[in-house]
């Protein structure tokens, strides 16, 4: 994994430093106008120079960092027909559907069976996952995920038919032992009041338990795979009776999180960060509804968002908003792939064998005995397996490297705590593609690890791109500016661009991204002095590099 010490855009963090006037302390003179809305300091432009004193424009770097393409070879060898057959006929980018199958069986296998990466140690990993979907409403972010979603939603229609079948079942046996009771209520009556204290304090014990154990059976419960906007309450309930954990998708996450922005939800904040995990154990104590303990809360979370809102709210969770709290760090599968620039109609029916293969695969990880795949259950917790002798060898590799880049601390904080958690993910997606490629279960083998640690690789681009879009937001302005330029007349100011509420381009960006646009030759900020007989300062006005101009009408 790439750790040189450049941003984000690929520009090394001396030159970004300069750019944004950070550099050595002194003042940089791209950051500094003379227009009224800007009272800095002066700095020295020249008077406008003839047209052919203009160098080439040169292109901006991207303006968001590259992401590593997602490689097939990362999904189970089970799923990858599936998956590339639903993205190829939708069209969508494969590292949608991708994340929501991961997502998606984590949810399935739950806390039956965890894996424990060290050779000794007892820590274990439950392979729960938080993923999401990120891109505009054009790339079929939803349909995407509705396509491993559909295997979960088969299993719990699966799940209310059994629970229908059992309810009428105990209803069945429930009249019939509330008959029974009346008799024993009657023959307890009569053993109460017998003469011979001896045998019939005996017989009473035995027919009063009868009478606890038939009225205090308990209904069937049903077994739960998906919800989709339960309190956090309610959630609560739902675990307590769905020990393996449940899932919580949202075709749009950002109104999950701006849910739980509100003031008043620390509280469902919190849950739902113990919740991450899925092993610590959590009690509701509330008024009206009682007491609800739950054995270890597991809630995985799958969903789909937007870049806009989604930065949007990144860049208040980073400036020390309500969500600086870790919660968005946590969703290790968020992936933001580049949009597909070309679209190819594709008409033909689902690939049934390979959906039916796929399908097995989560049938068989609801059914699993952990106990017969030769899991171990340690202290009476959780089953969970151990890496082989070759595999164990390039996890401890892999930990030590990464656990010395985290503490390196020559990174963004944020992107820091979002890799930090990818000491549980490399596990996580270790066991769950065992699991689907080896029914026999056994020590999770190196082949399944050394794809988790490509799945790392691959979701760390995503992540710095993510971060990157917060964190330096002058490239992203100077983007929108770029963009923007054909609607500028030559000699436009800094306060002129501010004022217009474009996108990323506001007061205190607007700056940055002028000086930008000119150190790569496609602006030129002019001093304009003022006129005789006024006073003040003299203006900066900004025109447009005339080959640019040029392209710019040609491409119109």
């Amino acid at each position: 994994m790439d750790n040189s010490p450049t941003n984000a855009y690929g520009l090394d963090l001396k030159e970004l430093k300069r750019m944004a006037g950070a550099g050595d302390g002194a003042a940089n003179r791209h950051h500094l106008t003379d227009d009224p809305a800007y009272p800095d300091q002066a700095p020295p432009y020249p008077e406008a120079p003839a047209a052919t004193d203009w160098p080439e424009p040169q292109p901006l770097p991207t303006a968001l960092p590259t992401v590593d393409p997602f490689a097939p070879e990362l999904l189970p060898t089970s799923f990858r027909p599936w998956m590339e057959d639903a993205a190829a006929r939708m069209q969508c980018p494969l590292d949608f559907t991708a994340v929501g199958a991961m997502v998606a069986e984590g949810a399935v296998v739950g806390r039956q069976i965890g894996i424990r990466p060290k050779r000794h140690d007892d820590w274990l990993v439950v392979p729960n996952l938080w993923g999401g979907a990120g891109g505009r409403p054009s790339v079929l972010k939803s349909p995407a995920l509705n396509v491993p979603m559909d295997m979960l939603l088969r299993l719990e229609m699966a799940a209310k038919e059994d629970h229908e079948r059992e309810t009428r079942e105990y209803e069945v046996h429930s009249l019939i032992a509330q008959v029974q009771v009346k008799k024993d209520k009657t023959e307890l009556d009569k053993a109460l009041k017998s003469s011979d204290q001896g045998n019939s304090k005996d017989k009473a014990k035995d027919i009063a338990g009868r009478i606890i154990d038939a009225t205090e059976e308990a209904p069937p419960a049903r077994r739960r795979y998906v919800t989709n906007d339960p309190t956090v309450e309610k959630l609560g309930e739902l675990l307590a009776a769905n020990l393996r954990g449940i899932l919580v998708f949202r075709d749009e996450l950002i109104g999950f999180l701006k849910n739980l922005d509100k003031e008043g939800r620390e509280g469902s904040r919190s849950f739902y960060i113990e919740a991450w995990d899925g092993t610590g154990r959590f009690t509701f104590d509330r008024i009206g509804r009682g007491t609800v303990e739950i054995e270890a809360a597991c809630v995985s979370l799958l969903g789909g968002i937007q870049p806009g809102p989604l930065q949007a709210h990144l860049r208040a969770a980073l400036a020390g908003g309500a969500g600086d709290d870790g919660l968005i760090q946590r969703f290790q599968l968020l992936v933001w792939p580049d949009t597909p620039t070309s679209y190819k109609h594709v008409d033909r029916r689902p690939d049934a064998p390979a959906c039916q293969q796929a399908w097995e695969v989560f049938k068989r990880l609801d059914a699993m005995d952990a106990a017969a795949l030769g899991a171990d259950r340690e202290d009476g917790g959780i089953p969970g397996f151990r890496f082989d002798q070759a595999a164990q060898g390039v996890f401890d590799t892999w930990y030590e490297k990464h656990m010395q880049r985290i503490r390196a601390a020559d990174m963004e904080p944020a992107l820091e705590a979002h890799l930090s958690k990818f000491v549980s993910l490399v596990p996580s997606l270790a066991l769950l593609i065992h699991l689907a490629d080896h029914p026999l279960g056994g020590p999770v083998g190196e082949e399944a690890l050394m794809s988790a640690c490509a799945w790392a690789q691959y979701l760390e681009s995503h992540a710095r791109r993510l971060y990157a879009s917060v964190t330096a937001p002058e490239m992203a302005a100077a983007t929108a500016l770029d963009k923007r330029l054909p609607d500028l007349e030559d000699g436009f100011t800094a306060s002129n661009i501010s004022r217009r509420g474009w996108a990323h381009l506001t007061r205190e960006t607007t700056p940055g991204a002028l000086a930008i646009l000119e150190d790569h030759c496609r602006i030129r900020g002019e001093r304009k002095a003022s006129k005789q007989g006024e006073g003040g300062r003299p203006t900066i006005v900004y025109r447009v590099n005339p080959a640019l101009r040029h392209k710019m009408a040609a491409g119109a």
